[in-house]
């Protein structure tokens, strides 16, 4: 594949032929310039002589290409511009992103999951994590992941951080390494300044807040044995145990039984109830039901709704505790809901009914995912404040 990346480059290239559009290739056989060239490429830009620089040069006007640019990588490139980094690790996936001081987003990897670092296999799953999303992102932005500094990193990590401090400080080349939790970087991209309170409500739940001074506080995030009020789990919790008390005859009939039924290929309740203690249903497979919840309430099931109803009261009332600790009363305070549980309506509008009755709250989507928050703290934590400039990755072929 080719790749719109090393958007920065384009840049200094530009100078060269600033009428023309530039596409950037790598590792791809040169013939691949003329379906650049209908797509409206006229210059490409070749990358440590892995496209046949070469042969493209000779071939160019043929295909009508106009302009052939080489860069060979080097740790110049790293060095001679201050870079930022940011890293959302979470319990499915790793999210790195790399910048360059005004705000540009460079590069951006993916990686598998680095939320454990405790005992040893966990602490190889971890660096292995980050070493494969770092170098992704480097790939991906044209630096040498062997050789590249930040001037600062932001980590944050689902499980907390303080487990993985040491690890990362004697891995990674960076001024500055910060390393905190999720819920923290959440925040960080969620509002304009990095302030307010977040209500998280994925596969768990936890509100988090950050007021002008800097304090913190936090509710919920117990969890899924103590808390996760209103997650994801506890949406699919409370209607197993719907139907579990249907099919005993001690509560109310409700199409969340038959609908559970169908989705696990169980003969009753009881048999999705043994189905949710076993490894083939972790907490994340177990959250994903949380759907059919909204769908059921949606065709006027009352039980569902009356689950859904108690989540949106749940995650309201994280809220409210979080303020309670950081505002006074009627202090403007922006709120960001984030996570999948409010891509359901009826939780989305009863949480911001009830989060917006107390005066001075302000709810609202989160501008940025996690991984944009970590750059943007990492920023912060050397005095910058940039608007990120957050660049399309594109596969044009």
């Amino acid at each position: 594949m080719l790749s719109f990346s090393l958007y920065f480059i384009l840049y200094f290239f530009n100078q060269m032929a600033p009428q023309a559009s530039w596409a950037f290739a790598f590792g791809q056989h040169s013939a691949a310039a003329e379906e650049l060239k209908h797509r409206g490429i006229d210059c490409v830009l070749v990358f440590d002589g892995e496209f046949g620089a070469d042969d493209l040069r000779r071939n160019a006007g043929l295909w009508g290409i106009s302009q052939v640019g080489e860069y060979i990588r080097s740790e110049a490139l790293s060095t001679a511009m201050r870079l930022f980094l940011g890293v959302d690790g979470g319990q499915s996936s790793t999210t790195v992103l790399i910048g360059d001081e005004s705000g540009r987003v460079l590069g951006a990897g993916e990686a598998g999951p680095c939320n454990h670092a405790g005992a040893e296999e966990g602490r190889a799953r971890f660096k292995r994590a980050v070493n494969d999303g770092l170098h992704a992102a480097c790939a991906r932005a044209g630096l040498d992941a062997a050789t590249v500094r930040f001037e600062s990193a932001c980590f944050g990590m689902s499980g907390g951080p303080e487990d993985k401090q040491a690890v990362l400080a004697g891995t990674l080349r960076a001024e500055h390494l910060m390393v905190t939790t999720d819920a923290a970087i959440a925040l960080s991209g969620a509002t304009a300044t990095g302030q307010g309170i977040a209500a998280i409500a994925g596969t768990g739940s936890i509100a988090f807040g950050r007021d002008a001074d800097g304090r913190t506080a936090r509710t919920g995030g117990w969890g899924y044995v103590f808390g996760d009020e209103g997650s994801g789990f506890d949406i699919a919790r409370q209607a197993l145990r719907a139907a579990l008390r249907m099919e005993e005859g001690w509560g109310p009939p409700t199409s969340l039984r038959q609908t559970l039924l169908d989705a696990t290929g169980s003969r009753n309740a009881n048999q999705v109830l043994h189905l949710f203690y076993t490894a083939e249903w972790p907490r994340s497979r177990v959250a994903a039901l949380a759907p059919m919840a909204d769908a059921a309430a949606a065709e006027g099931d009352a039980v569902a709704m009356v689950i859904l109803n108690s989540a949106a009261i749940e995650l309201a009332m994280l809220v409210a505790a979080v303020r309670s600790q950081l505002w006074k009363p009627g202090a403007p305070v922006d709120v960001a809901y984030i996570g999948g549980v409010f891509h359901s309506s009826t939780v989305l509008e009863r949480f911001r009914t009830l989060a917006e009755l107390e005066p001075g709250n302000r709810c609202g989507p989160p501008r940025h995912g996690p991984a944009e928050g970590a750059l943007l703290e990492a920023y912060r934590a050397v005095g910058l404040n940039p608007e990120l400039i957050l660049l399309p990755i594109t596969d044009i072929m």
